[in-house]
């Protein structure tokens, strides 16, 4: 029997230097403290773009689930607008498990993190990395920055790297941010243009303004020497991979190397591409139903 869930509420939490993360808390009806899972989209993604569905599911299933923008991205703070970093993504993620600790409504000591698409490289290394962390899962995951760069045209490779260089120079002098589209048709230049970009795009539009599907160039400089896939060994964690069948924008031999050398690796084979795990996609419910059972299991609920 599955829980009805108070409306979700909106906060605001400190990362620092006057800077601030938004976020969406969702709780279930019972008394806490809960299970929790810690949640961010990937490259270019807000909260607001297809992580309500599985935030609702978890919490109907008894565990609160916090959602957030990276600073830089969607109702966060941060400028320029639209920056991938890595670091200060992983930073984000780390100051979410802080107030998730500090909040008497959740149970500090079956937290899991959640991560999708791009998000792979922060959970692999949360989980690598991360003490008293009760889970970690990764779906649809990118792993290995190499790989992805690898896994495009040389020339779309090299033109990225040109844009992304002259944004770098031009923020050093002073000029401002230079975009470029993050999901376009195939054929056409932007960071994501596999066949199924667009209607990525259209499944996960939140139809406002808080996802304007451009991306500082200068970002795509910080993917390639990202590697996380080598601290699979690592992992503290039990750690779900939820790798698609055919997914062309994230390699899936990195990931299912990840699953097969983390010390608690768990597997699931998605059906279809990397966005059939969203909201009307051909696996998105079992994509759920195998979540939520990771979850229970390791939350012992």
């Amino acid at each position: 029997m599955t829980r009805e869930v108070h409306q979700r509420s909106a906060i605001r939490i400190s990362a620092g230097r006057c800077e601030e993360i938004d976020a969406w808390l969702y709780l279930p009806d019972d008394p806490g403290p809960h299970p929790t899972v810690v949640m961010a989209h990937g490259i270019g993604g807000v909260k607001a773009a297809g992580l309500a569905p599985f935030a609702e599911t978890f919490a109907e299933g008894g565990f609160a689930a916090l959602v957030f923008d990276y600073r830089h991205w969607g109702a966060s703070t941060g400028k320029p607008r639209q920056l991938l970093s890595v670091r200060r993504q992983l930073a984000d993620y780390r100051t979410a498990l802080a107030w998730a600790h500090a909040d008497d409504r959740l149970d500090s000591t079956r937290i899991f993190v959640w991560g999708t698409s791009f998000a792979g490289m922060h959970i692999v290394e949360l989980a690598a990395s991360q003490p008293g962390l009760a889970g970690a899962i990764a779906q649809c995951p990118l792993v290995d920055g190499l790989a992805a760069v690898a896994n495009i045209p040389l020339w779309r490779g090299l033109r990225l790297t040109a844009h992304g260089l002259a944004d770098l120079i031009g923020s050093a002098l002073g000029r401002a941010p230079h975009y470029l589209q993050v999901s376009v048709p195939p054929g056409h230049f932007g960071v994501i243009a596999t066949e199924d970009a667009m209607t990525g795009l259209a499944r996960l539009d939140p139809g406002d303004d808080s996802w304007p599907n451009d991306i500082t160039a200068r970002s795509v400089l910080d993917v390639t020497m990202h590697r996380p896939v080598r601290r699979a060994p690592h992992a503290r964690c039990p750690l779900l991979m939820v790798v698609a069948e055919h997914d062309t924008m994230a390699p899936t031999r990195p990931a299912l190397r990840v699953a097969a050398q983390a010390p608690r690796g768990e597997l699931y084979r998605s059906r279809g591409g990397h966005y059939d795990v969203y909201a009307g996609g051909l696996d998105h419910e079992n994509v759920l139903r195998v979540e939520m059972e990771f979850l229970r299991r390791h939350a012992q609920v």
